[in-house]
């Protein structure tokens, strides 16, 4: 196994959960401690206020749209198109424009809660294509995806690693979805230089790109690196370093991916609908232990077979433990296959932290991989998880993601040697 490889097993092993280890540290918190959660550049900096109205600005603004704000333990959250583990919101989004009419050819930074683009670089004959999509130009748009990862790991610790790379492909899965609903195609760059990047963008140690998206017409033509560095900006109120954290992704941003021919999925969501559907998605906090239709669990485990549109990939098998679903034994699946029939929604309650949301939904679909690029890997599973969400509230039913799970036994559990990166619960 290439020593890469090895760093990418030895990562996601530091970060496992074990009944044990969720005894011996329960991780109690003070709410008024939490790190802000927007990123702002100083107030000089120029700013598009978003008019959606303008399908350039409703396209980017779709990608990160706050939809629902809630109070919780006098705690404020604002909750937006992307899930996110605990709702803490690590990820930020950077959008570099270029050719498109009544805009300046720019970097800009995605400021989600006052709806508006900053300005943070102007472009000349320098560009992220030089390391995203070398020997290119990109008339359109290329997005970036970073982790202001103390937003997390105050919370989650080590395994806050995990919850940035799954919250990155989320946020990459609502960069697919406003593309969808302005008939505007996407490809997914995950293998770049983003060490190179990180510093250029001026993030220090505070922030790293994570993913990457582009949409528009490619050309052949040298575009050189930015020929200045961004100055530095903090994306919380406060900083406590993670060095665990800090030398995992380094190590594993240089893993390469699996190769792949590039394909884009094919969808026939009616537009008005998923529009809705984006904008009311929620994460379910309670089923009631009913069961669903054969047709809705179908539907979804479909939209997981649709191509994910990358030329730099990992491949994400999927299990199912259905608990509730019409027409359907009971059991552990992989794929479309059962494994082994039975009645495993206690279990799976307890394999999820003893989290009831795992026992009372009708279905828990476990993704695992044998990869060799961790951080592409965790990062579609997230990309797939926003799929299910989707793909779940589009017909009706509801989901909610689960990060926290007893990691060997729940490998165990579902007979594999592969490592269980993301869970997903769908039902009513």
């Amino acid at each position: 196994m290439p020593q890469s490889d090895v760093f990418g097993k030895a990562y996601h092993e530091a970060t496992k959960h074990s009944y044990l280890s969720v005894q011996l540290d329960p991780n109690y918190l003070d709410a008024s401690t939490q790190p802000s959660a927007f990123k702002f550049y100083p107030k000089f900096y120029r700013r598009v206020k978003l008019n959606l109205d303008n399908p350039i600005h409703s396209f980017i603004w779709l990608t990160s749209a706050i939809t629902f704000e809630k109070v919780y333990n006098n705690v404020s959250y604002k909750l937006r198109v992307n899930p996110s583990a605990g709702a803490l919101y690590p990820t930020e989004v950077y959008v570099q424009i270029r050719g498109m009419p009544k805009i300046v050819d720019g970097i800009y930074h995605l400021e989600v809660e006052n709806n508006c683009l900053t300005l943070i670089y102007e472009l000349i004959d320098d560009g992220l294509e030089s390391y995203v999509i070398p020997n290119k130009c990109i008339t359109g748009f290329i997005f970036l995806i970073s982790s202001v990862y103390y937003r997390s790991s105050w919370k989650y610790k080590q395994r806050s690693l995990r919850y940035c790379l799954l919250d990155s492909g989320h946020h990459l899965g609502a960069v697919a979805a406003s593309a969808y609903l302005h008939n505007r195609d996407i490809q997914l760059i995950f293998d770049f230089d983003k060490l190179a990047l990180n510093t250029d963008l001026g993030f220090e140690n505070k922030e790293f790109i994570t993913g990457c998206a582009i949409s528009g017409e490619i050309h052949e033509k040298q575009i050189r690196k930015l020929r200045l560095k961004v100055p530095f900006v903090c994306g919380t109120d406060y900083f406590e370093a993670n060095q665990f954290i800090e030398d995992s992704y380094q190590a594993t941003s240089v893993q390469p991916s699996h190769q792949q021919q590039l394909q884009q999925p094919c969808f026939d969501f009616e537009q008005d609908k998923f529009y809705q559907t984006v904008w009311n998605r929620r994460s379910i906090r309670r089923f009631r232990k009913e069961f669903i239709s054969q047709e809705h669990y179908l539907y979804v485990l479909q939209l997981l077979q649709q191509p994910i549109p990358t030329e730099s990939g990992e491949e994400i098998e999927t299990y199912s433990v259905i608990h509730r679903v019409e027409g359907m034994k009971s059991g552990l699946y992989r794929g479309a296959n059962l494994v082994k029939a039975g009645d495993f929604s206690e279990h799976t309650g307890y394999l999820c932290v003893n989290q009831a949301l795992a026992k009372d939904c009708a279905v828990v679909l476990f993704f695992v991989s044998e990869y060799t690029s961790y951080q592409t890997a965790m990062q579609i599973a997230g990309f797939l998880g926003q799929r299910i969400y989707l793909g779940s509230n589009y017909v009706g039913i509801q989901c909610s993601g689960i990060g926290a799970f007893y990691d060997d036994e729940t490998q165990e559990f579902l007979e594999t040697h592969k490592d269980v990166l993301y869970a997903t619960a769908i039902g009513t």
